[in-house]
């Protein structure tokens, strides 16, 4: 192996381990999480005492899937493209058959060849959820649940809290909760850890984290995307099941909870899971004033869901909803939260609203910008950065006129550094054995225990058709109600 990789500091290492990727051949594998390791071998986190083993019932050789690999690299300069060939030569492909055990023997003898109580082995389930149990339970059978194995799953963890616990008890009938990692790549985003950061390490900002300052909050995930070859499982599970339940509900608890005692994974996910049990419980016989559904229409060259499907359906593309979190810190406080597809940008920015001043100074002045409100714009994606929302007074003479101005905190500009996909993080903590940003069993419960009487109750509700390419139904509006209010759409990534 060549010896260019970077030196990395001592907080950044992680042990030598084995990540065993059971579906490896598949899309999740090929996008996401083998492009996450190669960049962390870019970065020096992994050497060459790293097996990455494609466990897949598809038979191939390296070389193919190098080749299947490559496209999702972005292997831009000849030693990216060396520096990929060293890292193919840590990957080895071993077929794997979950349901009828092919394999699996095999599998074991590779990896008892180097095991011991300090490696950790990671087996991410890169596969469908209808095959964790098998899956869990052919490893089990195989010797391969040591105590330094590790278990990732990936959404959809359920379909319902029914479900959601079965799947649940199949996991931990053979992984024990600290050994287990339910992923959701939304925790693992920069700007998502900054706002704890933002919060906790900043008295300027949790000192006015409150009713008593805060107007509300807007939290949006806009895909301009449609189904995406998705079509099967998205008409089953909809935008509130496949968004709401997991990413959105994720990024309410980060915004609304209490600080922990300590930056420690129980502690966060403590506070996490007190925001859930505080949510106050869906009205469903007034369903229409705290609920929006849409589902995307075509255009002159753009099919419709319907069209895209190939068959009609209820099922949301859109989603908005208000909601209100009983506790001391947040009560009277509206959450607005929306996702959808075919939206005019791919974005997702968290909004807190405070509060106008209690007198206005300025009611007299030459313009109307006084009466705009102080913002906190927490961008996620694309761009990711924070952007703080003043008045000031607009320089030169004429007297005291106001105009909104920005205070920018672009990280791209900022740390003059790419930033590290949501994947390569939370892959390097399962090897920490740091679960923080990873979602605990009974947060994923408390999640679907809220949102189980409102997917029912939405079931008869005919979606609102909104054009692709527009913020989503126009009836999205009413949420605010008398509240003076309205939504926030994200800048495209153009107009910034």
């Amino acid at each position: 192996m060549s010896e260019i990789r970077p030196a990395i500091p001592e907080a950044a290492k992680i042990p030598t381990s084995d990540y065993v990727i059971i579906g490896g051949t598949g899309d999740l594998s090929l996008r996401k999480i083998f492009p996450a390791l190669f960049q962390r071998f870019l970065a020096g986190q992994i050497d060459d005492g790293f097996r990455l083993v494609v466990a897949a019932r598809q038979k191939m050789s390296v070389a193919e899937y190098a080749d299947k690999l490559r496209p999702f690299c972005h292997l831009d300069t000849a030693a990216d493209q060396s520096s990929f060939a060293e890292f193919m030569q840590l990957v080895s492909i071993m077929p794997l058959d979950v349901v009828a055990g092919d394999g699996a023997e095999a599998l074991a003898e590779f990896i008892s060849a180097k095991q011991d109580d300090a490696r950790p082995v990671i087996y991410y389930l890169a596969i469908s959820p209808a095959l964790f149990g098998a899956a869990c339970q052919l490893l089990d059978k195989h010797g391969l649940v040591t105590p330094s194995a590790r278990l990732v799953v990936e959404k959809p963890l359920g379909h319902d809290s029914a479900s959601a616990g079965d799947l649940n008890d199949q996991l931990l009938a053979v992984f024990s909760e600290d050994n287990i990692y339910r992923i959701d790549h939304y925790l693992g985003k920069e700007t998502v850890q900054n706002l704890m950061a933002l919060r906790f390490a900043n008295t300027i900002f949790e000192t006015q984290w409150n009713n008593t300052f805060i107007d509300h909050v807007q939290i949006t995930v806009a895909e301009s995307v449609g189904l995406e070859g998705r079509a099967a499982y998205y008409d089953r599970y909809g935008a509130m099941r496949d968004m709401i339940q997991n990413h959105l509900m994720q990024l309410l608890c980060l915004v609304a909870m209490e600080p922990p005692a300590q930056f420690k994974a129980n502690q966060v996910r403590d506070e996490k899971l007190r925001v859930l049990r505080a949510l106050r419980p869906f009205d469903v016989s007034n369903l229409s004033d705290h609920l929006v559904i849409g589902q995307y229409g075509g255009g002159d060259d753009d099919p419709s869901y319907e069209e895209a499907l190939g068959q009609s359906s209820k099922t949301e593309t859109f989603v908005a909803l208000k909601l209100f979190i009983e506790n001391w810190r947040w009560a009277g406080v509206p959450f607005y939260m929306r996702t959808g597809k075919k939206l005019q940008h791919r974005a997702s920015e968290i909004v807190i609203t405070f509060k106008k001043p209690s007198h206005n100074v300025f009611a007299n002045g030459a313009t109307d910008h006084e009466s705009e409100p102080n913002r906190l714009i927490i961008r996620l994606q694309p761009q990711e950065g924070l952007r703080l929302q003043l008045i000031s007074k607009q320089p030169g003479p004429g007297g005291m006129r106001l105009f909104p101005s920005e205070l920018n905190l672009s990280f791209d500009e900022t740390f003059k550094e790419r930033l590290p996909d949501a994947y390569e993080r939370l892959l390097m903590d399962v090897a920490r054995g740091n679960q923080t940003l990873f979602m605990r069993h009974d947060e994923v419960m408390a999640a679907w225990q809220f949102m189980d009487p409102i997917i029912s109750a939405a079931a008869d509700v005919a979606p609102d058709i909104y054009p692709s390419g527009s913020m989503g139904p126009e009836a999205q509006a009413k949420l605010f109600g008398a509240h003076q209010a309205s939504w926030i759409d994200p800048i495209s990534e153009n107009e910034e």
